[in-house]
C-alpha cells in the first residue's frame, strides 16, 4: 500500500463512496448472469490465518512478531489496519479467481489524507473521499474520512472502515470482471437512466464488501456487533440520508438498499448472490 499521508497534491474532487459521482446500472444482470456465473463456481469460505487479524478479537491488526507493538500514533495505527483489510479482502479475491482458474491482478491502494494525484482520474482533495480510479486500477483511501464516519455519519467501529476499504476493493473486481466498463457503455447507451445503473453498481459493490466480512466471520476474526457497524456505515451513507431529495439524484442508493445489499453478501458468502442487475431504484 502506497502510503501518501501528508502528501497533498490534491485539487479538484473525484467521485468517492459518499460522494455523488454521477448518473448510475441495468445491465449488469446480463454480465453477471454469464461472467459470474462463471468464475464463482463454490463457496469462498475459507481461508488460511495470514489475514493480520487476532482472531477472536475483533478487526484489530496483529502487529508482525518481529516488529514489536503497533505504531503508536492513531493514524498510524489506522494505516496499518486499512492495510491488513485491503490485503485480506485482496487474498480473498485472488483465491476466487484461482477456484475459477483465472488470475486476478491486485489492485494498487494509496492511503492520502490531505490530497493526491491520480494517473487517470486527475487530482483528488480530501473531499473526494475514498475513492476507486478505474483508469489506473488503484483505490485512494482518505484516511480522514474514517474520522468522518463517526463523526459526520455516526458510523463508529472498526468495521466501519472496513467495510469502506472492502467496498472500494469491490470495485477493483468489477473492473477485471468487465461488468464496471459494461455499465459505462449503458450509461452512454441510456443517459436517462444513467444514475440507474450507477445506483446498481454501488450496491454491488456493498454486497461484495459483505462477502469479505463473511469470510472473515468465518474464521472469527470479528467480535459480536462488528457486522452491526458495517451495516450501520451502510445506512449512513445512503443517498437519502446525505441529503437526496429525490430518487433521480441518487448515486449510490438508499441506506436500506445499500445496508440490504451488505447484508445479502455477509449472510451469503457468494458473490454470485450480488447481481444487482433487477434492483429496482
Amino acid at each position: 500500500m502506497e502510503d501518501r499521508r501528508g502528501q497533498g497534491g490534491g485539487g479538484l474532487g473525484g467521485g468517492g463512496l459518499p460522494i455523488p459521482m454521477g448518473k448510475g446500472a441495468g445491465g449488469l444482470g446480463i454480465i453477471l448472469a454469464i461472467v459470474v456465473a462463471l468464475l464463482f463456481g463454490g463457496n469462498i469460505v475459507g481461508g488460511g490465518s495470514d489475514s493480520g487479524f487476532s482472531p477472536g478479537g475483533g478487526l484489530q491488526p496483529a502487529p508482525p512478531a518481529d516488529q514489536g507493538p503497533a505504531p503508536g500514533s492513531g493514524e498510524d495505527t489506522l494505516f496499518e489496519f486499512t492495510k491488513f483489510v485491503s490485503q485480506d479482502a485482496q487474498n480473498m479475491w485472488t483465491k476466487v479467481f484461482q477456484n475459477a482458474d483465472r488470475s486476478y491482478k491486485r489492485a494498487g491502494v494509496v492511503a492520502f489524507t490531505s490530497g493526491t494525484q491520480t494517473n487517470g482520474c486527475g487530482p483528488a482533495s480530501s473531499a473526494s473521499g475514498p475513492f476507486y480510479c478505474p483508469a489506473d486500477n488503484k483505490v485512494y483511501l482518505d484516511l480522514s474520512f474514517a474520522q468522518q464516519l463517526s463523526r459526520r455519519f455516526g458510523a463508529t467501529g472498526d468495521l466501519a472502515w472496513a467495510y469502506v476499504v472492502a467496498h472500494e476493493i469491490g470495485h477493483h473486481v468489477q473492473t477485471a470482471l468487465g461488468i464496471e466498463a459494461n455499465v459505462r457503455r449503458q450509461q452512454q447507451n441510456d443517459p436517462g437512466n444513467a444514475n440507474v445503473y450507477l445506483v446498481r453498481l454501488e450496491l454491488q459493490a456493498d454486497c461484495f464488501a459483505g462477502v469479505w466480512a463473511h469470510t472473515a466471520y468465518a474464521r472469527g476474526d470479528l467480535e459480536p456487533g462488528d457486522v452491526e457497524e458495517a451495516v450501520g456505515a451502510a445506512e449512513a451513507v445512503g443517498d437519502d440520508r446525505l441529503g437526496a431529495q429525490s430518487r433521480e439524484q441518487w448515486t449510490h442508493g438508499s441506506s436500506a438498499l445499500r445496508a440490504e445489499w451488505f447484508q445479502r453478501g455477509f449472510e451469503s458468502g457468494d458473490p454470485n448472490d450480488c447481481d444487482t442487475g433487477d434492483v429496482d431504484i
